[in-house]
């Protein structure tokens, strides 16, 4: 019997999605599964069969239970009472916890008390439920959880880490990087998504014993049942169905909220006038889908128009800026582009700051925002030594050096208009299994290294054409598809990641990529469905457990 430890929500990407499609994989395979995390409705998981809450040595109180589950097996949700403070990597805001807080700003005891109240629980859990092993996601804390445990009980763990808690904990607090030496060093296996997750637990944790016995690989998956390639005459109807499920949806931003941050803007600010100015632009809840988005959405040539897809926090370290700065001349070469902005996050409205300036030709503004911009989405993951959208800033360089920054400005006028941009705000799976089908090319030209880039395995399987810039476990996936293209096409996925490059790639490639993505529809799918459906990652993972 296994326990899968995992301290947040189900809701979301990275680790919240790996957990969700682990454990319904699962329960589609018939197994009983029990999973301790934060997950506030059960009833939108049909997998879940029963929901239970700890508080210390208080009866379990059973808040949440389903006649009949969807599944031949089940998922039995266990969530500790954790009190007011949820420790975090990345601050975000989470339902029901007044302060979340970075787990490097808390005091020892703090992580203590957090840690004290998860190990009693999953005590609980692993005495009533005949748990035989337990598995833990990120490096720390349920890491330390289950080390814990496993101490008390015999009963052995496994951990897989993800890259927001080794880069926003475990190398930036040694405390945490003893508790994760600590517990790596007890697990029975470490489970990695790949090449580059391998390399970096190696380069962070390199002082574990016996570490590379204990690595086992864990390729990152896609659901193949939700996500699947239509045809052009039908994206309408996936349209229509996607509007259905926002139906009684909280909503975010509203075209109100979008006119007065615009109405705001003009040439020649300074920073401190443009904050101000983008502040009304912020005063919705990001975390969910925009007031008008059916309407915005419903103004789209679904069967004629070029559409691109970015998908993903709307911060500087996901490179979405670099797609707004190409956007000018990728319009200038396919007018009937758009471009579908989908998730949240502090540099949105900077970025349709800069929209509004170059539909103007207000190319000072522009560049200020370029200037500007860490400054203005509150430099968010990490500190990459100074303000400026570095890829667009070298994009605008090179177009000066070869006195094409005239042209640009040109086509920005002439192109860029408020209709061939559409921000969504925060979209789940739920409406994503409906979006992503209908768009022809996906671009991800994330700058940091990501080990395992789940939206661009989401697009392969729903048909449109991906691009990512091409290195750490973007590469990985690049390359398992590259082998089922013709060598051209293959390249026309591939973003170079060098700072000077990526933007003019993006310029280079997405018309490319429109070009040749139709005829490979099938082709993507068939390689989505043939090697990262998520049950054969499932599969995996349970033989191993069961089998320490």
């Amino acid at each position: 019997m296994i326990c899968i430890l995992h301290g947040y929500l189900l809701e979301g990407s990275g680790s919240n999605l790996w957990t969700r499609s682990i454990v319904e994989s699962l329960c589609r395979q018939g197994e009983t599964v029990h999973l301790m995390a934060q997950e506030n409705h059960p009833d939108r998981y049909p997998f879940i069969a029963e929901a239970r809450r700890y508080q210390d040595d208080d009866p379990v109180e059973s808040f949440y239970r389903r006649e009949a589950g969807g599944h031949p097996g089940c998922c039995v949700l266990h969530k500790p009472d954790l009190g007011d403070t949820l420790p975090v990597y990345v601050w975000d805001r989470y339902e029901e916890f007044p302060r979340v807080v970075p787990m490097v700003e808390l005091s020892d005891a703090e992580i203590e008390e957090y840690l004290r109240r998860n190990v009693r629980a999953l005590e609980r859990i692993v005495a009533e439920n005949g748990v035989t092993a337990i598995h833990a996601n990120h490096a720390v804390l349920m890491s330390v959880v289950a080390q814990r445990v496993s101490e008390s009980t015999g009963i052995p763990f496994t951990v897989m880490p993800h890259g927001s808690a080794l880069e926003f904990a475990v190398k930036r607090d040694g405390r945490f990087l003893r508790l994760a030496t600590e517990a790596f060093t007890a697990a029975a296996r470490v489970f990695v998504h790949g090449d580059e997750m391998r390399e970096r637990v190696r380069s962070i944790l390199g002082g574990v014993p016996g570490l590379e016995d204990k690595f086992s690989d864990l390729h990152l998956g896609v659901d193949t049942r939700q996500f699947v390639p239509v045809e052009r005459t039908e994206r309408r109807g996936n349209v229509a169905r996607m509007a259905a499920s926002l139906t009684g949806v909280p909503r975010g931003r509203t075209a109100a909220q979008t006119e007065g941050m615009l109405a705001g803007l003009r040439g020649g600010m300074e920073v401190t006038e443009l904050l101000d100015a983008l502040a009304p632009g912020r005063e919705f809840d990001g975390k969910a889908p925009d007031a008008d988005l059916e309407a915005r959405l419903a103004a789209v040539d679904w069967e004629r128009d070029a559409t691109l897809l970015y998908v993903g926090r709307l911060i500087s370290t996901k490179g979405v800026q670099g797609i707004v700065a190409a956007l000018p001349l990728i319009l200038r070469a396919r007018p009937d582009a758009r471009l579908l902005v989908v998730g949240h996050g502090p540099l949105r409205e900077p970025l349709e700051a800069m929209l509004w300036a170059l539909e103007r030709g207000e190319r000072a503004l522009v560049e200020r925002i370029v200037e500007w911009g860490r400054t203005l989405e509150g430099a968010p993951q990490g500190d990459t030594g100074g303000t400026e959208l570095t890829q667009v800033a070298r994009f605008l360089e090179q177009l000066a050096e070869r006195g094409e920054t005239d042209d640009y400005y040109a086509a920005a006028r002439e192109h860029v208009r408020p209709d061939r941009v559409v921000f969504t705000g925060y979209l789940t799976h739920r409406e994503l299994r409906y979006l992503f089908p209908c768009c022809d090319v996906a671009v991800f030209p994330s700058v940091v290294k990501e080990a395992g880039p789940l939206v661009f395995l989401e697009a392969m399987a729903s048909g449109a054409f991906p691009l990512g810039t091409y290195f750490a476990g973007m590469k990985a996936s690049i390359d398992s598809v590259a082998e089922a293209l013709p060598a051209g096409d293959a390249e026309a996925m591939k973003l170079s990641p060098a700072t000077e490059r990526t933007v003019a790639d993006i310029v280079r490639r997405v018309p490319e990529a429109l070009e040749v993505g139709e005829r490979h529809k099938e082709t993507l799918y068939r390689v989505a469905r043939d090697r990262f459906d998520w049950g054969s990652v499932a599969r995996k993972l349970s033989t191993e457990m069961n089998a320490l």
